[in-house]
């Protein structure tokens, strides 16, 4: 019958049973003999090859090192500046939304019902100070010929003030009944 050492390490055959028993007993004939053992042997070359293979990598890999740095900062930054103008497009959406919403059909309406409104308001503001002012003065005596001028002096600038107010008014008024009547179109370009 054979030995399983011997069958598995065939390379111990050829040593004595004294051998063996030394070997057992004395590290250091341990291990030169197991250093001497092919197997070993090839793992130990396996082992320096792929120590040497990684370290070839390493360098490899210091040698981009440097590239990677200066390119992560150079994303860092593109991806900074694309947040901030990201950051910008959202502020401008938001004015143009604003500005836009000032051109509106229904803003606009609402802002020529207003200024219709408040044309009309001013105009008879006028015509009140212009009624409260002439009876004022129409208490004073009438014969001095330059006050009779001044009064038609006033009277035709007031005419010619109060006419203006009221043109804008009503064609302002004619502009809501166009809109009313779908006869204003907005377009949107």
């Amino acid at each position: 019958m054979s030995d399983p050492l011997q069958t598995d390490f065939p390379e111990l055959s050829n040593l004595s049973r004294e051998d063996l028993e030394e070997l057992l007993a004395d590290p250091l004939y341990f291990q030169s003999i197991f250093h001497s053992l092919p197997r070993v042997e090839a793992l130990y070359q396996s082992q320096a090859e792929l120590g040497s293979a990684n370290e070839a990598i390493a360098q490899k890999n210091l040698t981009l090192q440097e590239g990677l740095y200066t390119l992560r900062s150079e994303t860092k930054e593109a991806f900074d500046e694309a947040k901030r103008l990201e950051a910008r497009w959202k502020e401008l959406e938001r004015e143009q939304k604003e500005m836009y919403q000032r051109f509106t059909p229904q803003f606009l309406l609402m802002r020529l019902k207003h200024s219709t409104s408040a044309q009309d308001d001013l105009s008879e503001r006028l015509a009140s100070s212009f009624v409260h002012s002439s009876s004022s003065s129409s208490s004073f005596s009438n014969e001095n010929e330059t006050a009779v001028a001044a009064t038609n002096k006033e009277m035709d600038d007031f005419v010619r003030e109060f006419k203006e107010l009221r043109k804008v008014y009503h064609k302002r008024v004619v502009w809501g009944e166009r809109w009313a009547g779908g006869q204003v179109q907005w377009r949107d370009d």
